[in-house]
C-alpha cells in the first residue's frame, strides 16, 4: 500500500470510488506491497471473480480515468499508482488515521547517486539530494532513493530515470524487487534464492538472469518498497 507513488501532480479533488473501484485500488496495494510488483490483469480478474481480464481492464481504465492510477502501455504489469490512490482509498474507507501526528510525519529520503566500491550505500559521499515526503504515502518506511539506471525492470513499470524509494534490508523473500550490489555494481532485479546460488531477474526479455554463484561478491542493499516518477522539488 502507498507504494508505486506519482508525485508529479495532485488532484485538486479528491475523487470517489465505488465500493469494486476501491477492492481494486487495495488489491494492487496490497501486491505491490507483498511482492514489489502490481498484478497482471489476469491476477485481478482471479482474484476477484472476474470472467475475463477484460472486466479487470475496465475498472482499471475507470480508475485511471480518475486519477488514482497510470496505466502503462505494453507490460503485463503496467499499473503504477498516483498519489491520489492513498486519498481516494482512505476517503471510501472513512478512515480517520490518515490524519494521526504519525501519518502526517515528514520524511527526509537521501537520493543516492553512483556508488563507489567497498564503500557503504549511504555514506555522504554518495549522497546528491535529498526530497521530503509525507510518511502516510509509503507502507513500508524507505530509507533512501536510488535513481534506476536502464530498462532491465521495464515490464513491472520501472523505468530508467526512475527514482526507487528502499528500505534497508539484508535479506529478501523469493519474487521481490530489491537493490542489490555485485562487486563495483548496483542493480535493480527480481531476488530469487536457489540451494547453491542465488538467481536476479530481469522483468524484460531482452535481459538475461544474472547467477550469483557461492564465494562471488554480492550483497543485499535494500527492498524496493516505492516508485517516484516526475520532477520532484527539494
Amino acid at each position: 500500500m502507498r507504494t508505486f507513488n506519482d508525485f508529479s501532480s495532485q488532484p485538486a479533488d479528491r475523487p470517489k470510488l465505488t465500493a469494486r473501484q476501491a477492492q481494486i485500488l487495495e488489491l494492487i496495494q496490497n501486491a505491490i506491497a507483498q511482492t514489489g510488483a502490481p498484478p497482471t490483469r489476469a491476477e485481478i480478474a482471479a482474484q476477484l471473480g472476474f470472467r475475463s481480464p477484460n472486466a479487470a481492464e475496465e475498472h482499471l481504465k475507470a480508475l485511471a480515468k480518475k486519477g488514482v492510477l497510470e496505466l502503462v502501455s505494453g507490460t503485463s504489469r503496467g499499473i503504477r499508482l498516483r498519489t491520489g490512490a492513498l486519498h481516494a482509498l482512505n476517503e471510501s474507507r472513512m478512515d480517520s488515521f490518515l490524519m494521526s501526528p504519525q501519518r502526517l510525519a515528514q520524511l527526509s529520503l537521501p537520493l543516492v547517486g553512483r556508488v563507489a566500491a567497498g564503500s557503504p550505500i549511504l555514506a555522504q559521499e554518495h549522497i546528491e539530494q535529498t526530497y521530503h515526503f509525507e510518511s502516510s504515502l509509503f507502507e513500508q518506511k524507505p530509507d533512501y532513493l536510488l535513481k534506476v539506471r536502464g530498462m532491465s525492470m521495464r515490464d513491472v513499470g520501472i523505468m530508467d530515470g526512475d527514482l526507487l524509494a528502499v528500505k534497508q534490508s539484508r535479506e529478501a523473500k523469493n519474487g521481490q524487487i530489491v537493490v542489490a550490489r555485485l562487486g563495483d555494481e548496483v542493480t535493480v532485479k527480481r531476488f530469487h534464492r536457489h540451494k547453491n546460488l542465488i538467481e536476479l531477474l530481469s522483468e524484460n526479455p531482452d535481459f538475461k538472469p544474472i547467477l550469483v554463484q557461492p564465494g562471488e561478491p554480492f550483497e543485499l542493499e535494500g527492498l524496493a518498497v516505492g516508485l517516484i516518477r516526475g520532477r520532484l522539488s527539494m
